[in-house]
């Protein structure tokens, strides 16, 4: 695993892993303003300088995913692998009818791990169901601790209730970005049975691993949960405090809400 880490220190994830490429391409745009003509991006993708191919892929964010999601696809073969990496999650941001299968087969035998696991990133983004069991298999299977990461991190985006089991086995991995992806797609679930087990990491040595665990709570409506925020709100931290702080406010919230129902 030390000589895997090395080999990788480049492509090391934060939980934010997924969102680092959202300012190249947002899912929201309007059809109005196109930063440049549609032909002149297509020409610019095929450029011999990678920097064109780049800058053409980056002014797709103000496209329409019905016209940027076949511009994208040309440079999913790219020689470049950052180009080609940059291509496979923008697939997830500005998808049409073909991503979904298109995703799928890559995170499946694309033989680059950072492919798999833009690919698995990108899944996540596309929130459809059908993915489910292609990242379970992933998680189970992949090798590499960063695709099974991204997995870990979309399953939580699908928001499905049979993630339970990946995710418990998910807190027993020995890295740190694996725990904190785990706790994450647990409050984003909502799975309350999981409330014990992301409790053993409210004294987590890595403070971006209790600030998940701070943020999830907030989700997890439970007798033990705000025993546990009112913990973790005394944190030497500062940002897990205040995380704390603000799930204590969307828990509190959430009372007339459900008192009313």
């Amino acid at each position: 695993m030390a000589a895997e880490a090395v080999g990788e220190a480049g492509r090391r994830p934060q939980l934010t892993t997924h969102t680092a490429k959202l300012p190249i391409l947002n899912k929201d745009c309007s059809p109005r303003t196109f930063p440049m003509d549609l032909e002149q991006i297509a020409a610019q993708l095929k450029s011999e300088d990678s920097k064109d191919r780049m800058l053409a892929l980056a002014s797709l964010r103000d496209v329409p995913a019905a016209q940027a999601a076949p511009l994208i696809r040309q440079a999913l073969d790219d020689k470049n692998l950052q180009i080609r990496s940059m291509a496979v999650f923008a697939l997830g941001i500005k998808p049409d009818e073909q991503s979904f299968d298109i995703l799928i087969n890559l995170l499946k035998a694309d033989p680059d791990y950072g492919i798999r696991a833009d690919a698995a990133g990108a899944l996540g983004y596309l929130e459809d169901p059908r993915a489910f069991e292609t990242l379970v298999r992933a998680f189970y299977e992949d090798t590499n601790w960063l695709v099974r990461f991204s997995a870990a991190v979309s399953l939580g985006n699908l928001k499905d209730p049979r993630a339970h089991d990946v995710l418990m086995q998910a807190l027993q991995s020995k890295e740190t970005v694996m725990q904190q992806a785990a706790i994450a797609a647990v409050g984003e679930i909502g799975d309350l049975e999981a409330v014990d087990e992301i409790l053993k990491f409210a004294q987590s040595e890595d403070w971006l691993v209790r600030q998940r665990l701070a943020e999830a709570l907030g989700y997890l409506p439970t007798p033990k949960t705000e025993p546990a925020l009112r913990y973790l709100e005394k944190d030497s931290q500062f940002q897990v405090a205040e995380s704390a702080r603000i799930s204590l406010t969307r828990l509190h919230n959430r009372k007339p809400d459900r008192a009313s129902e």
